[in-house]
């Protein structure tokens, strides 16, 4: 059956006929190419946001540019904004990996960009829920819960929450964590595209500012300023005096271990000067010392030399020290990262064991399969072998709880550490490989948050920089700069208390996370339902039409 033709389309001619369809079908890709750029822009804006550049607010404004631009759109369009907006993100935020190769900043990027665009899809869907800007802010917790886990156990960079650890939205994370301070982020941006929108739409329809509009404005300003209602502890039980050492490493990058004992004699070279300046009365002798990650490059126990050197070391301050060191074992395929308590009268005790290793970084997945194709793989010649307990360890007289490296990026391992008894959190940490490219930076950004979320002053002792003291409120006491030898001195609190944070534990996060799941099994049960209400509807009037 011929299609019904008007009479201005019998007139004209037939090119022009099968031209028509042609300036909408361009619109349309313009429209898609648009999108696809301003998506592009916002995720570059959200980059900004997080260290070395610190530019918070972008990260709300980020979050609402996602909205509008996945605002009324399908699923698939809606997974491609997010992945749009996602690979640029992560390209600028892990470009501290470009001493390990472009390649792998790149595809680590896309892998994380996934997850965005599952989370475009989930916007889109739910953009058609009523409350979808509360929906919206669910999601991103949602987002970040799953990357915070898969694949490998997850690799949580990038979350909202640690844009603002310096932020107004920061207190809120000693009530629920840095899943709270990342909905609050998401829910202040969502309400502005809220508010964005309806600007607009009574600007079309030449009326008078809707009450939406100040509503969603009024909401994104009482998420900003809520944080400023949260109480901040302060108070100490008791306190310790404690000197960071930062020893240096020769040459920063994939090679920063140099020759054997290097990077161990200037750790212990560090420490004996410090030794030299509580003698000559410059210094207040501290209670404790702290060394970093890898500040031993070999074997202590298999090692007789790296033995005797930190135990010349330590016997020289003259008091237990935190010491990190590469460990054989269990077997000869393994090495573990640890940190062990070495007292200058009895020498090496207690230690605890890096649980959460790096992926392609400290081990490799599927050794035998991608080694045969990605020959750089062959550079972790072991595998490092995982923790099984947390790092509360009794150092002199202070109950530490030990983290390391990455570690401080995962919720469930600082946590831990301070309910099981943590009075103050120490950071063993080596970024010499990612020296001076933004990376020290963006996890000091990490820590300061954690100081916040459990109440607890925290130590950051790194190989080339940054160390840091940071007081329970997040405040930056003392740093030092990257690639320099440095000494840190330091009365730190030491606290028993709990923050809400700490009570709650994980329960925000699955709520929250669980919430957008819902969310979008409502929005696809509905436009399931929409369907096929149009299909019977359209049915109905064909067969309307034949009789």
């Amino acid at each position: 059956m011929a299609l019904p033709v008007s009479h201005e389309q019998q007139e004209r001619p037939v090119a022009e006929q099968d031209a028509e369809p042609v300036a909408p079908a361009r619109g349309r890709r313009r429209v898609w190419w648009a999108r696809t750029g301003l998506a592009a822009l916002s995720g570059l804006a959200l980059a900004l946001a997080f260290p070395p550049f610190d530019l918070w607010p972008l990260s709300v404004l980020a979050v609402a540019a996602l909205a509008l631009l996945t605002r009324g759109r399908t699923a698939r369009h809606g997974a491609w904004i997010g992945f749009a907006f996602g690979v640029p993100f992560f390209v600028v935020l892990l470009s501290w990996l470009r001493p390990v190769g472009w390649d792998a900043t790149v595809g680590l990027s896309l892998i994380e960009a996934l997850f965005l665009a599952l989370m475009g899809a989930g916007l889109a869907l739910t953009s058609k829920l009523r409350g979808w800007p509360l929906w919206g802010a669910v999601l991103w917790v949602t987002q970040e819960w799953m990357r915070d886990r898969l694949p490998f156990g997850g690799f949580p960079w990038g979350r909202l929450a640690f844009a603002n650890t310096a932020s107004p939205f920061t207190p809120l994370a000693a009530l629920g964590g840095a899943p709270l301070v990342t909905f609050a982020v998401a829910a202040a941006g969502a309400l502005l595209a809220w508010a964005a929108l309806s600007a607009v739409r009574a600007r079309r329809t030449d009326t008078e500012m809707p009450w939406r509009t100040a509503a969603g404005a009024v909401g994104a300003l009482a998420l900003a300023l809520a944080g400023y209602a949260v109480p901040v502890p302060t108070s100490a039980d008791d306190t310790v005096k404690v000197s960071l050492v930062q020893g240096n490493v020769d040459r920063p990058g994939m090679d920063f271990l140099g020759r054997p004992m290097e990077v161990l004699d200037n750790h212990a070279t560090a420490t004996e000067k410090l030794a030299a300046d509580i003698a000559a009365g410059k210094v207040a002798k501290p209670d404790i010392v702290i060394w970093p990650e890898n500040a031993s490059d070999l074997d202590p126990f298999t090692d007789p030399a790296a033995y005797a050197r930190i135990d010349e070391a330590v016997k020289a301050v003259g008091v237990p020290t935190l010491v990190g060191a590469l460990v054989d074992g269990p077997d000869e395929q393994h090495v573990q990262n640890e940190g062990i308590v070495w007292d200058p009268a009895t020498g090496p005790g207690a230690s605890y064991t890096k649980q959460h290793p790096v992926p392609f970084g400290e081990y490799v997945p599927f050794r035998e399969e991608l080694s045969k194709v990605i020959s750089r793989l062959q550079r972790v010649a072991r595998d490092f072998y995982p923790g099984t307990h947390n790092g509360v360890m009794q150092l002199g007289p202070a109950r530490i709880g030990d983290v390391i490296c990455f570690e401080v990026a995962y919720d469930e391992i600082v946590r831990d550490a301070v309910d099981q008894g943590g009075r103050v959190i120490v950071v063993q940490t080596n970024n010499a490989t990612y020296n001076r490219t933004g990376q020290t930076e963006q996890q000091l950004a990490m820590s300061r948050l954690r100081a916040v979320e459990h109440g607890r002053a925290v130590l950051i002792a790194a190989t080339s920089g940054v160390s840091a003291v940071i007081a329970p409120d997040g405040t930056v006491q003392q740093r030092t700069g990257e690639m320099e030898q440095a000494v840190l001195n330091a009365v730190v609190p030491l606290r028993d208390g709990r923050t809400v944070a700490d009570r709650v534990g994980a329960a925000p996060e699955w709520v929250l996370a669980l919430g957008g799941v819902l969310a979008c099994a409502f929005a696809v049960a509905g436009a399931v339902r929409r369907r096929r209400a149009e299909g019977r509807a359209a049915a109905e009037r064909e067969a309307g039409t034949t009789a």
